[in-house]
């Protein structure tokens, strides 16, 4: 599953939250419940656990581990049952030593956690909900010429080779008695067979892998058009490349070049989907001012009376702000957009004010 902007955003500062508070003992309390688990099970069990920690030496951390139990438990009492996609709770003394701040997070991931745990520490335990943030999108790489071939992945900035293949098409020197005719025919052969094999293996790597949300294909000279405009990949995935470009490496050194050569396509990949609803802003403003409006000030007065549809927000507006808007726009189920400054149309909406909307019907200016 792919994130929004919008849940990343919200994930990320839950956790830039978390990441703050740190103990001098182990009195941190982290809880993951996997989606369908039994919410009375949980209780149970910290019940158990402030048995556990009356045993704790320390009287000042044995209180803070009971008395975090005792909030989380109280917390969880509030939900009638497991969210959807499960549950993480934090709880613990946040306050400076000698001091008492007993507090208690609850986080509704946007991804189903599938694991359960339970963890008391110096740090929150916040591994799961970091990596929900990675980048879950694989690019497929393919490099290859007549000689050789490599499929690779890219996740976010990493790329994994994940297979390399020979060719066994013979050298441009033909071997004695052969006529040139003859010996080109074989040579056209083998590649075929080779390029065959080589889209063979592309779709043992790609096909029906939902996380694909591209293939690129590099090489150099016309081999890799050869591959690509024959009928060699299924069609799922042909339709699925997004570029194809010459590169002087057909090795591990190629497929870094490869996708050196590819940021421009791939920036554009990830930011599609904020270009596209940026531009239906900027074409409404053009064509249907009634149909939009920008500013915080007017942009919060229609939020307030349930008139957007599609809130947007840059990414650089104050992070009161943004949870402000948020809460608002949640009251009228409307669409909140976080739009990085990244592009152009971002660094507009920044220039607007910051914050703009899309409406869900035309208001005419009086």
């Amino acid at each position: 599953m792919t994130l929004t902007a919008k849940q990343k955003y919200d994930l990320k500062k839950a956790v830039n939250e978390l990441e703050k508070h740190k103990a001098m003992h182990t009195e941190l309390i982290s809880v993951y419940i996997p989606t369908g688990y039994d919410l009375n099970k949980i209780i149970a069990h910290l019940s158990q656990e402030q048995g556990t920690a009356s045993n704790i030496k320390s009287a000042s951390t044995r209180k803070n581990v009971i008395s975090a139990l005792e909030r989380m438990i109280q917390h969880l009492r509030l939900f009638r049952q497991t969210p959807e996609n499960g549950l993480a709770v934090f709880s613990g003394n946040v306050a400076k030593q000698g001091q008492i701040d007993l507090r208690v997070w609850s986080i509704d991931p946007p991804i189903p956690l599938q694991t359960r745990i339970y963890r008391c520490d110096k740090n929150f335990q916040l591994d799961l909900l970091r990596d929900m943030m990675e980048t879950k999108e694989m690019y497929g790489l393919i490099v290859m010429d007549r000689r050789e071939g490599i499929i690779a992945s890219l996740r976010g900035k990493t790329i994994t080779t994940l297979a390399k293949y020979t060719s066994d098409v013979p050298g441009k020197s033909k071997a004695g008695g052969q006529s040139a005719q003859r010996f080109e025919r074989l040579r056209e052969g083998a590649a075929k067979q080779f390029y065959t094999r080589l889209a063979d293996h592309a779709k043992d790597q790609f096909f029906g892998k939902p996380e694909l949300k591209g293939l690129i294909v590099g090489g150099p000279g016309p081999t890799k058009n050869d591959f690509t405009e024959g009928s060699y990949l299924p069609t799922e995935l042909k339709n699925k490349i997004i570029a194809i470009k010459d590169i002087t490496y057909t090795d591990e050194f190629g497929l870094h070049e490869l996708v050196d050569k590819s940021q421009d396509v791939l920036a554009q990949e990830e930011i599609a989907a904020e270009k596209k609803i940026m531009a239906k802003f900027f074409e409404l403003l053009a064509t249907k001012q009634g149909m939009v409006s920008y500013g915080q000030k007017e942009v919060m007065e229609l939020v307030k009376n349930g008139v957007v549809d599609v809130l947007l927000l840059s990414e650089d507006l104050e992070e009161k702000a943004i949870a402000e808007f948020e809460e608002e726009a949640k009251k009228y189920g409307t669409k909140v957009e976080i739009i990085s400054t990244e592009t152009r149309e971002g660094a507009q909406l920044r220039d607007f004010g910051m914050v703009a909307a899309i409406l869900r019907y035309e208001m005419h200016q009086g």
